[in-house]
């Protein structure tokens, strides 16, 4: 026997959440198949099989454990069975289960029993993981991922539906309007995930360590708007992306912080930690919470390799397939809030960072034309928050620093000027 532990995700991290099991308890497994998901409080990871053998699971889904405890074991001296699958006995139960029948759904008066079929379909980790807690078959989802993979967005959506349809709305009497509210009261609790723990322990950590400040300014966005919609169809053409907004202030940002290095500072003790390059974090939201993945040495990057690097997270974090080293180790962060509609915010410290950018929707309002003084005009605005650590950078800096934004963004061409 050869035993499955729990690797180490990263430095500091001690105890990982076991998720979901891609093969039962007494399947045939080959060396480097996939055959468990780990949860940590900074990503999902995938454990392989070290061998091939037939498995044999010992903790099941949703148990927490330490790093190197076994969770498992594969059986090497195991004849491999005709057609590569092992037979699973009828009385198994393991902790996992026997394998289901081939029919895909059996509805009965108090549960739904799937398969673990996809029917040849590719789905992510976490999307297999919300189909078995919520009774999905994978074979009757269609993924809208890359390649048609089915991610967790698919599976929610189909999960609605079947609702839906299993539990269709009845007329109610008026007399059974009272019965019909009172039995719709209803409270559920799940366990928060660990990388939902150690978002909220950061977030409230940040609050209490931090003399955080916030300054706002306003930002014409014509100028980027008119680059953008004039030069997207060759831009995408040639680099293979769209030219969107955050290539522009991820530059604007690495300027101004060229300028401004106390923004691009740590705290540490009572020394401060200055840094010669920019690594910028990304806020990327998730159906598991917020993530911010690294753009390193951004200073240095073209638009095009901004572009491709943040479609590039933005995919891994709808999978969960970001890694420790690729969210560790930001000097500065930049999230967008316009995506959700947002008029304005006070986005909260990535600790240990100094300062967090704040980007939000573009709405046209009537301001003075710089165009033509004295005159008003209807003109595409986004208002920028900065939030900072008043310990480190002053109130003189910090405003000093979104100006800088501002004018690269009104501005452009400073950009390609430096």
């Amino acid at each position: 026997m050869l035993d499955i532990v729990v690797p180490s995700p990263g430095e500091s991290i001690t105890e990982v959440t076991l998720g979901q099991w891609h093969k039962h308890d007494g399947d045939w497994v080959e060396t480097d198949e996939v055959l468990v998901d780990i949860e940590s409080d900074k990503a999902t990871l995938e454990v392989r099989a070290p061998a091939a053998g037939v498995l044999r699971v010992k903790v099941q889904s949703g148990a927490d454990q330490k790093v190197g405890a076994p969770i498992g074991s594969i059986d090497t001296a195991a004849a491999k069975p005709a057609g590569g699958a092992a037979t699973v006995p009828a009385t198994a139960t393991g902790n996992v289960g026997a394998k289901a029948p081939a029919a895909v759904v059996v509805a009965t008066a108090t549960a739904t029993v799937i398969s673990d079929a996809t029917d040849g379909k590719k789905a992510s980790s976490l999307a297999k993981k919300v189909a078995a807690d919520k009774g999905v078959d994978l074979a009757k989802v269609t993924g809208s991922g890359t390649s048609g993979r089915i991610v967790m967005a698919d599976v929610e959506r189909a999960a609605t539906a079947v609702s839906t349809i299993a539990n269709p709305v009845k007329p109610v009497a008026p007399a059974a309007m009272p019965m019909a509210v009172a039995g719709a009261r209803g409270i559920r609790r799940e366990k928060m995930p660990k990388i939902r723990q150690r978002i909220a322990e950061r977030l409230v950590q940040a609050q209490h360590t931090a003399a955080m400040l916030t300054t706002f300014n306003e930002c014409d966005m014509t100028e980027v708007m008119r680059l953008r919609s004039e030069h997207k169809e060759s831009f995408e053409k040639h680099h293979g992306v769209s030219l969107g907004f955050m290539s522009f202030f991820v530059k604007a940002c690495c300027s101004a912080l060229k300028r401004f290095p106390k923004v691009n500072a740590y705290i540490s003790g009572d020394e401060v930690e200055y840094h010669d390059y920019a690594d910028v974090s990304i806020a990327v939201g998730t159906d598991r919470g917020l993530v911010v993945p690294v753009l390193r040495n951004s200073e240095l990057l073209s638009f095009a390799e901004i572009e491709l690097a943040i479609r590039g997270f933005a995919a891994k974090a709808r999978e969960g397939k970001l890694t420790v080293d690729e969210m560790t180790g930001g000097t500065f962060t930049i999230t967008n809030g316009g995506i959700y509609g947002s008029l304005m915010s006070t986005p909260i410290l990535n600790a240990p960072q100094s300062a967090i950018l704040g980007m939000h929707t573009i709405k046209k309002r009537p301001i003075e034309d710089p165009r033509n003084p004295g005159q008003i005009a209807l003109r595409p605005m986004m208002y920028l928050a900065l939030s900072y650590d008043h310990r480190i950078i002053d109130g003189a800096d910090a405003v000093s620093f979104l100006v800088h934004i501002k004018d690269c963004i009104e501005k452009p061409e400073r950009l390609l000027l430096d």
